[in-house]
């Protein structure tokens, strides 16, 4: 027989969806089998695979250790070790400066991403166990593209991720990108369009419409017949040998919005092989030795939070730009 407590991480959800998790090879006939012939029971009850768990619960399975075993599959993450920039960490969250080349989250099961290494980390430092691993799985809350670097924001609890994913989602917490584009840009502008991803090439054009660009003619994040209203605010804060530093704050935050929306306007990213000019890359290449996008999120400011992320109401934190930015802008940022 071995028992499971239910910690912080695991309360509030059903009884079959963390069985789910500790058994996960075996089938749901097989666990609620167990549950109706109290093989498997609830503070020494029998019970019901419906049943809401509270911290401290102790679940009881009455099945051999080879069952156990047999229905059981570990997902440590085997990855290369990796000495995280962190910008800020308390008991819940982290907040982490990720550097151009690594992935936010894996695309496939053989890849290594911040995910990973975050994991990685929480076990080494011994802040999260195996056995806790097996019915939690912290994750991050928002993604850069692979060759875009700084602040990405991840859940160590299962109340952190879960507070930091509602402010993603509802757009409370401002991000601040740093980024250099081709041309002079004289004056601040918040600029609108309309988004369209083909899904095949994970590529996305920026359609700068007469109804997009009307200030109020498209709400923000709305979905047109062939395509989704996107907003993005950029300040130059300096401009030097053909090239202007942004600041960009994202009103809305859609697949490669950044890279685009300033594509769709003629002030590409420098080093964007993707949706960049290829002369200005090959120029920013040859002089400052830089082969990859000139962009980097660099600030988040939160909201008000409520507990347990009240530390970090009304709080900026800032991750230092890559070297790569000073090469082309010596005294900035």
């Amino acid at each position: 027989m071995q028992s499971i407590e239910v910690n912080r991480n695991e309360a509030g959800q059903r009884l079959d969806k963390l069985l789910g998790k500790y058994l996960n090879l075996a089938s749901k006939s097989f666990l609620y089998k167990m549950i109706r012939k109290k093989n498997i029971t609830l503070n020494g009850r029998k019970c019901d695979g419906s049943s809401r768990l509270e911290e401290g619960d102790q679940i009881q399975l009455f099945l051999s250790d080879e069952t156990i075993e047999r229905f059981s599959r570990q997902r440590v993450p085997r990855v290369t070790q990796k000495k995280l920039d962190i910008i800020y960490e308390n008991t819940h969250i982290l907040l982490v400066n990720k550097p151009a080349g690594m992935l936010s989250q894996k695309a496939k099961d053989t890849d290594e991403s911040l995910v990973e290494y975050v994991i990685d980390y929480l076990l080494h430092s011994g802040q999260l166990t195996e056995k806790e691993l097996r019915s939690f799985r912290p994750s991050v809350c928002n993604r850069l593209d692979r060759n875009t670097s700084g602040l990405v924001a991840a859940g160590k609890s299962l109340a952190g991720l879960q507070l930091l994913s509602a402010v993603f989602q509802k757009r409370s917490l401002h991000k601040y990108y740093l980024c250099v584009v081709k041309g002079r840009v004289e004056e601040k502008q918040r600029i609108h369009g309309i988004l369209v991803k083909d899904e095949k090439t994970n590529r996305v054009e920026v359609r700068m419409t007469e109804m997009a660009v009307s200030k109020g003619a498209m709400r923000e994040g709305s979905t047109a017949e062939k395509g989704t209203g996107i907003c993005t605010e950029y300040e130059p804060l300096a401009w030097r040998d053909g090239y202007t530093l942004l600041q960009v704050k994202l009103i809305t935050g859609k697949t490669h919005q950044i890279r685009a929306h300033l594509a769709a306007i003629g002030h590409p990213i420098a080093g964007d092989y993707k949706y960049g000019d290829p002369e200005i890359n090959r120029q920013v290449k040859l002089k400052y030795g830089i082969g990859s996008q000139m962009l980097h999120s660099f600030r988040m400011v939160f909201p008000d939070m409520p507990e347990p992320l009240a530390d970090i109401s009304q709080r900026s934190f800032t991750a230092p730009a890559p070297e790569k930015f000073r090469k082309m802008f010596p005294e900035n940022p």
